[in-house]
Order: C-alpha cells, then sequence, then structure tokens
C-alpha cells in the first residue's frame, strides 16, 4: 500500500469556513483532569449490558418488530440530544486544549471533511481533548474529539483528515447509536410498547450516563467500514487518502503494553489488522494525488 509523507500544498476550499470554530460551550462539566479513560472504561464495563441480544422465542418476533421500528426511529435532535450528553461526559474528564488557534484550524480541517460525507448538515463539532493518551472518539450527532496524544503523533494535515474522518465516518453510519439500541432492546421492550418512554426519556435510556459511548467497542467490521470511508472521505476532501494508513502504521509500531495506547487497542482492531483490511481499498485509490499540507500542520504543533 502507497504511504506518502513529503508531499505540501495549499489549502483546498471551496467555501469559507472560517466559521466552523468551537461551540462547545455549555458542554462541558467539572474538569478532571486528563489519563482518566481507563477508569472511565473500568467503570462502565461493570454496569453495561452484553454486548448482544439473545434470540427472542418466535411468538415475540412481532414484539421485538415494533421495538425495532421504536428505537430505530430516533430524531436527529434526539441524535443530537445523545452526542451532547456524551460529549459533556467526556469533556468533563478531560477538557478541550486551551489553544483557540488549534481548536479552530481542527475544525476547519474536520468540517471541510465533513461536508464531503452523507450527513453535511449535522451541526459538526470537533476538538482536541487535553489527554496523554493515543486516541480519538466520536459521539452521534457530529461531535469528534483527537486527543493530544493522538494530536503529537501526526506528521501532516493529511493524517488529521484521515483520523478525523474515521470518527466522522462512525457518526454518518450511526455506529454507536445501532449498538446502544442492540444492546438494550429487550430491557426497554415492555416500556417502549406500552409507551412509557418518551423522546427525552429515550434519549436518556439510550446513553446512561453518556460513558458508555466512549468506552464501548464497537463491532470490528464497524471499524472497518469506517477505516475504508475514511480513505474515501479524504479522497474527496483532496487530500491524500493515505493518511490514515500512514498513522496506523506508526501506531502498529507501539507496544499492546503502553498506557497511552491500552484503550485504543481495547477498543479497536490492532493497527495491522486494520491495515491489512484496507489493501483493497488502497489499491483502488493508488492512483490518486492528494494534498498533505505538512508545513501548515506544523504551525499547529503541540
Amino acid at each position: 500500500m502507497r504511504i506518502e509523507r513529503d508531499k505540501t500544498a495549499g489549502w483546498r476550499s471551496g467555501r469559507d469556513l472560517a466559521t466552523a470554530s468551537l461551540l462547545f460551550l455549555g458542554l462541558t462539566g467539572a474538569a478532571c483532569g486528563a489519563g482518566l479513560f481507563e477508569d472511565l472504561w473500568e467503570k462502565v464495563e461493570k454496569i453495561r449490558q452484553p454486548d448482544t441480544v439473545e434470540v427472542l422465542p418466535e411468538s415475540a418476533q412481532g414484539a421485538a418488530t415494533q421495538i425495532q421500528r421504536v428505537l430505530g426511529g430516533i430524531s436527529p435532535q434526539e441524535e443530537q440530544a445523545v452526542g451532547r450528553r456524551a460529549a459533556g461526559t467526556l469533556l468533563g474528564a478531560a477538557p478541550l486544549v486551551k489553544n483557540a488557534s488549534l481548536q479552530k484550524y481542527v475544525n476547519r480541517v474536520g468540517v471541510w471533511v465533513a461536508l464531503q460525507s452523507e450527513r453535511p448538515d449535522l451541526a459538526w463539532h470537533f476538538g482536541v481533548i487535553e489527554s496523554p493518551d493515543i486516541n480519538a472518539f466520536a459521539a452521534p450527532g457530529g461531535y469528534v474529539f483527537i486527543t493530544r496524544g493522538l494530536y503529537r503523533q501526526l506528521r501532516g494535515e493529511s493524517e488529521l483528515a484521515g483520523v478525523l474522518a474515521h470518527e466522522i465516518a462512525h457518526v454518518v453510519q450511526k455506529h454507536h447509536l445501532k449498538i446502544l439500541e442492540q444492546s438494550r432492546l429487550l430491557d426497554q421492550g415492555g416500556k417502549v410498547l406500552s409507551g412509557q418512554v418518551a423522546g427525552s426519556e429515550q434519549v436518556k435510556r439510550l446513553i446512561g450516563t453518556g460513558a458508555e459511548i466512549f468506552s464501548r467497542a464497537l463491532d470490528q467490521n464497524a471499524e472497518y467500514e469506517a477505516d475504508r470511508l475514511a480513505m474515501v472521505l479524504a479522497a474527496r476532501a483532496g487530500y491524500d487518502p493515505f493518511g490514515l494508513p500512514a498513522v496506523l502504521q506508526d501506531l502498529a509500531h507501539l507496544s499492546r503494553e503502553d498506557r497511552s495506547v491500552s484503550m485504543l487497542f481495547k477498543t479497536h482492531p490492532h493497527p495491522d489488522e486494520r491495515l491489512a483490511q484496507l489493501e483493497d481499498t488502497g489499491q483502488r485509490l493508488d492512483g490518486i494525488r492528494g494534498k498533505i499540507n505538512r508545513k501548515r500542520f506544523e504551525r499547529f504543533a503541540l
């Protein structure tokens, strides 16, 4: 697979994205300091529902269909409410890096990539959070975060775009909503059918405390799908589509015992496996020569 790092080029944009600055005001709780993701993971592991749903007996199939229809009909407003609550939980554990120029830059890159997706109408928000861990997160409704630790691993704007595109793909495909709905399907069945779960209550029950979205491991196929879509979105945005594979290649050299990647490796397939799954996509995009923008990225180094 071709992975290039050395090209530089100017900013490509068909519209002014200067207004895409941070809109996270009102989301943060009390800042608890960085490095709390392991604690977050452990707490949620103790209380979360099983990852799979048992097959219902035939007599319950009709009820299950109705439950699926109700839970699957989350409105855009409810989806954003779920994401806002989850974002508040994360920012309460690890606040945004205090660097307005950096945050605006990451938002410009993220929004431009998101505009190439099938959900350009979402109110997309991007931010760099204060944590040495190497990770990135997405929540429903268009909330995407990258840690300081991962940002410092990047070597150019195309790599940043690739990482953000992976998280954008999770939001576009509603991967987190699907797994949350699945895990609560049986538990909520009776209440949904009896009309006891209203819109706001449904949001509360889906998201719980907000921590589960960030600590739950998605299905491996969802991660592979997000990787493939990330390369396509980066290419659509005019970037070198091999930015994400370059990041995965670097992460593959880190030890599983390294605390900074412990949660990443718990919630994602190993980078080597992800790279193997991208071989076909890489071959299809091998002829595309997009931008890397290393020099501009270096102006916002941490």
